[in-house]
C-alpha cells in the first residue's frame, strides 16, 4: 500500500512522465482494476476498513480522528494468525502504540517494524522506528526545535526511514518464505513530509531525485516523483525476492494506495495529473479522493494482462484473504470476496459501496454515484459510464435514483 497515491500517477493508469515499470510489469503480468476503491479519503480510516472488512458507515470512526482497536475488534492478521499464518507489517500503522490494546502484536501481527503514530509516520528521518514494542534508533537522524527557529524543526538527516522498513521487510519474507504468511506493507511514500503539520525540508522529502535531478521542475515535484520511482524500485525488490526463493506462484501480491492524491507540501496534485480523469483528491469523495489503484499479482493463478470493472473496495481484502486461507470471516463484515475476479471467474456483486468522510457521503450503485457535500445538503448524481470525471450533475433528471441513493445513505450507517 502506497500513501496518497493518486490513480493516475503509474503508467499503467495513464501516466506520461513519472516513471513505474516495475508496477506496470505487475499490472502486465496481473490483473488491473479500474474500479478499485479505498475505504476512505483519508489514513487512518481508510486502514481501518482493510483490516476490519467495514465501509465507513459500521466503523467507530470515518475520519483521521485518533482510535485505538479494541481487544473486540477483529483483524485480518488475527484470523489468519489463527490458521497457522505468520503475521507481518512494515510501515504506518495508526490503531495504537506500545502499552495500548491497539498495538499490532495485539491485534495479530507477530511482527512489526515502522511508525506506530500517524502524526510521526510522516517524517522521513526521525529519530527511531519501532520493532514490535521497542525503539530502534536511525542512526545519526537528529530532530529538535532551535530556540531560534520560531517553532521550524532542524533535521540532521542520514537514515531514510523507508529504507530501513523496506530491508527489514525482505529480510522478514526471506525468514518465513517457508510457511504461509500475510503481510502488510504499509509504506508511507509518496506523502508529504509534514510532522504534527509542521513542513520539514522541501515538503516531498527524498535522499536524491535520481532520474528527475535536472528536470526544470520545482524541488518539491522533484521529490514528489523521486518517491514514486524509489516506490517503484522496491516493489521490484520484493518481486525479484519472490523470484529468487521461488514462490512467486504460491503468493499472490495486491498493490493499492490508501486514498487519493494530496496537494500538500507544496505538491500540487495537477502537476503530473495524478487523479488522471478522476475529479478530485485526498479528503473528496468525488472518484479523485476515492478510486485507486488496483493491482494483483499471482503467476500461474491470474492469466497475464486481465483488466477487471467490478467495483470492489477495501472492505472486500479481509473476506478474500480468509476465502484463500480456508477461514471462515465475521458474519458482520460488509465486503465480499472478490477470490472469483482473481480466477477469472463469476463474481458476486456489491449492492452498493458506502463512504463518509466528516460530513460528506457518497454512494455507487453500479455505474450511478451519488454525493452528499455536507449534511443535508442536496445529493448530486453522477452517471460513471458516461461521466468518469463527475462533471455533469443529473440528479435533477433522476429523482427516482435521488431518492434511492438518500435511502441508501440513511441505512447504512450505524
Amino acid at each position: 500500500m502506497a500513501d496518497d497515491l493518486g490513480y493516475g500517477d503509474l503508467g499503467c493508469y495513464g501516466q506520461k512522465t513519472l516513471q513505474t515499470p516495475n508496477l506496470d510489469r505487475l499490472a502486465a503480468e496481473g490483473l488491473r482494476f479500474t474500479d478499485f476503491y479505498a475505504g476512505c479519503t483519508v489514513c487512518r480510516p481508510s486502514r481501518l476498513s482493510l483490516w476490519t472488512g467495514k465501509h465507513m458507515g459500521h466503523t467507530p470512526i470515518s475520519s483521521n480522528a485518533r482510535y485505538i482497536f479494541r481487544p473486540s475488534d477483529v483483524t485480518v492478521a488475527e484470523l489468519l494468525k489463527q490458521a497457522g499464518y505468520a503475521t507481518g507489517g512494515v510501515g504506518k500503522w495508526a490503531m495504537g502504540g506500545v502499552g495500548t490494546t491497539g498495538h499490532p502484536n495485539r491485534n495479530g501481527f507477530d511482527f512489526w517494524m515502522g511508525y506506530l503514530d500517524q502524526g510521526a509516520a510522516h517524517n522521513y528521518y526521525p529519530t527511531h522506528l519501532w520493532l514490535n514494542d521497542q525503539k530502534f534508533p536511525l542512526k545519526g537522524n537528529v530532530l529538535s526545535d532551535h530556540p531560534k527557529a520560531r517553532g521550524r524543526v532542524s533535521i540532521k538527516r542520514v537514515t531514510y526511514s523507508h529504507d530501513v522498513m523496506t530491508d527489514q521487510m525482505l529480510a522478514w519474507v526471506r525468514k518465513n518464505h517457508t510457511r504461509p504468511f500475510l503481510l502488510h506493507v504499509h509504506w508511507t511514500l509518496p506523502h508529504a513530509n509534514n510532522e504534527g503539520g509542521r513542513v520539514t525540508g522541501n515538503g516531498l522529502e527524498v535522499p536524491d531525485y535520481g532520474i528527475y535531478a535536472d528536470r526544470d521542475w520545482p524541488d518539491t515535484e522533484k521529490g514528489f516523483a523521486a518517491m514514486v520511482s524509489r516506490l517503484d524500485r522496491d516493489v521490484g525488490r520484493l518481486i525479484a525476492l519472490l523470484h529468487e526463493l521461488k514462490i512467486e506462484r504460491k503468493t499472490l501480491v495486491i498493490f493499492t494506495s490508501d486514498n487519493g492524491p494530496h496537494h500538500e507540501g507544496g505538491h500540487d496534485h495537477e502537476f503530473f495529473d495524478s487523479n488522471g480523469p478522476l475529479r478530485g483528491y485526498k479528503r473528496d469523495l468525488y472518484e479523485g479522493g476515492i478510486r485507486v489503484p488496483g493491482i494483483a499479482w499471482w503467476p500461474g493463478t491470474i492469466r497475464p494482462g486481465r483488466v477487471s470493472h467490478e467495483p470492489l473496495a477495501f472492505w472486500d481484502f479481509l473476506p478474500t484473504a480468509c476465502e484463500l486461507a480456508g477461514v471462515e470471516p465475521p458474519q458482520d463484515i460488509d465486503g465480499i470476496s472478490f477470490v472469483p475476479t482473481l480466477l477469472g471467474r463469476p463474481q458476486a456483486h456489491h449492492e452498493y459501496l458506502y463512504w463518509r468522510y466528516r460530513g460528506k457521503e457518497a454512494v455507487r450503485q453500479g455505474a450511478w454515484k451519488a454525493v452528499r457535500l455536507k449534511s443535508g445538503a442536496p445529493i448530486e448524481l453522477y452517471d460513471l459510464r458516461t461521466d468518469i470525471g463527475e462533471q455533469h450533475n443529473v440528479a435533477a433528471l433522476h429523482p427516482d435514483i435521488v431518492t434511492q441513493m438518500d435511502r441508501i445513505m440513511k441505512q447504512s450507517v450505524r
